[in-house]
């Protein structure tokens, strides 16, 4: 365990951090609306602590091991988390207490898009945007940005590779080099960003919205610059917009970049993908077919909003066109489970993983078959290649401490006064990182308790970091030597 070298390195992140100040700080000087010295604040603290970091710490150098990319993922996600909420706690802006802000800002970094939030349409834009800004850095990951810039740190990059990547599948490289992997990964990511902005602008959007709704569908993030969220537009273009990317930034980012190279027939190959789609479609015709069998809204309606409503909670991007909560029969339920399965792995998105699920699926298959025959040999496969032992129950393992946790969280917030259709969908929302939920977090966050934040914004945390990389700090075999 090298604690100064984590230290060192989390305060070079933090310099390079404070620099995405200066973008808000800039669309505050275009704009005029005199919440500047909100940014100007938060880039000094931010530069100056991780600066006196990096100056304390500088001459601590060894080669990083896998421990050590667990210790800096966990503890610049919470520094970053902590000092992003200056802009939201500053008194010259909106002006949220601690706990709001700390819980707006880790919201937007686990690209979660639950919000405390009310009012947006009356917020700075500079502020909004810096929202939006929060969760494009999370989408990826800014630990695999600084992948791609390690090697000027003296440090290697794949340990902490392997401590952010989302999905069970870690140790997969696009490239020789991780820092040509983060690097080639990001600009897959630059580049639907810029396309998905583009085609928003197209679809009626102003240039600002544009770019702000870019940053968070394909950071599969949700967070917006409306109350009313993507159904303050009421465009079937931007809706359509919407879907298709919250689709493309669902799926596995490995598959874009072999796309890319010209081996598109990867999508239609790779059984993941196919699942994510059958999913998808199937969860769609229901949720139409229902809506239509209660004539909620007409023919043209219900297949537009059970269609949006489907692919923007089931990818865990939590854009909403319409108030699916109060949607009849079991509809509501249905949704909001579709987001416990979440995206693809190596994608934007949260929850458990299409992968995950899949093989949990082939795995129960496995053992009815053993059951006809019980000497019999049924490896499961996955693209056609035999999946290890040790993957399954590494997802098996996942799955169970999930399950305790959700129920532990759930728990939790029972105890503190929420009732338990609240709790539930609250933890599940927040561990997901979906954002709305069911019961009184259907709309916004902002009515909870102060201690209730605190516990689901751990549970973000929890989500985006996929469970292990956050609870292995607390055991002790992790800090034994």
């Amino acid at each position: 365990m090298h604690l100064q070298i984590a230290l060192r390195i989390v305060g070079s992140l933090l310099m390079m951090f404070s620099l995405t100040m200066l973008l808000p700080l800039l669309w505050s000087f275009y704009f005029s609306d005199g919440v500047a010295i909100v940014f100007v604040n938060a880039f000094a603290y931010t530069f100056v602590v991780g600066f006196l970091l990096w100056l304390v710490f500088r001459r601590y150098q060894a080669e990083m091991r896998i421990k050590d990319g667990f210790l800096v993922t966990v503890m610049f996600y919470l520094a970053l988390g902590s000092f992003g909420s200056i802009p939201f706690a500053n008194t010259d802006g909106i002006g949220l207490s601690t706990a709001d802000a700390l819980f707006e800002s880790f919201s937007g970094l686990t690209t979660t898009g639950a919000t405390v939030i009310t009012g947006l349409d009356e917020i700075p834009q500079s502020i909004l945007f810096y929202r939006q800004q929060l969760q494009w850095l999370g989408g990826m990951g800014i630990i695999v940005l600084a992948v791609a810039i390690l090697p000027m740190l003296g440090v290697g990059g794949m340990q902490l590779y392997r401590a952010e990547t989302p999905g069970p599948m870690k140790d997969s490289k696009l490239t020789p080099r991780i820092h040509q992997t983060a690097l080639a990964l990001w600009s897959i990511y630059l580049g639907l960003t810029t396309t998905c902005a583009l085609a928003y602008w197209v679809a009626g959007m102003n240039f600002f919205d544009a770019i702000c709704h870019s940053f968070s569908t394909v950071a599969i993030g949700g967070f917006s610059t409306h109350d009313l969220s993507i159904g303050y537009f009421n465009s079937p273009a931007i809706e359509a917009v919407a879907i298709v990317f919250m689709v493309i930034c669902g799926i596995n980012f490995s598959l874009h970049f072999y796309a890319f190279k010209g081996n598109a027939h990867h999508y239609l190959a790779d059984e993941e993908t196919r699942f994510y789609f059958t999913i998808l479609v199937v969860a769609a015709i229901i949720t139409t077919s229902v809506l239509l069998l209660h004539s909620t809204y007409d023919s043209w309606q219900a297949v537009r909003a059970g269609l949006f409503t489907v692919v923007s909670i089931f990818t865990t991007t939590g854009f909403t066109t319409a108030n699916f909560s109060t949607w009849p029969s079991m509809l509501p339920y249905l949704v909001f489970f579709g987001a416990f399965t979440g995206a693809c792995a190596g994608s934007t998105g949260g929850g458990m993983k299409v992968v995950r699920v899949l093989l949990i699926w082939k795995q129960g298959i496995r053992e009815i078959y053993r059951l006809i025959h019980p000497n019999a040999l049924f490896p499961i496969k996955l693209n056609h290649r035999p999946v290890s032992s040790s993957v399954i129950e590494a997802i098996w393992g996942f799955f169970s401490i999930y399950v305790i946790l959700v129920l532990t969280l759930t728990l939790t917030m029972v105890a503190s006064g929420m009732d338990f259709l609240t709790a539930f969908s609250a933890v599940g929302a927040c561990i997901n990182n979906l954002g709305p939920g069911l019961g009184d977090v259907a709309q916004h966050y902002g009515d909870i308790s102060d201690s209730a934040k605190i516990v689901l914004t751990f549970a973000m945390i929890l989500g985006r970091l996929e469970i292990f990389t956050l609870l292995v700090l607390f055991t002790f075999m992790f800090w034994r030597k």
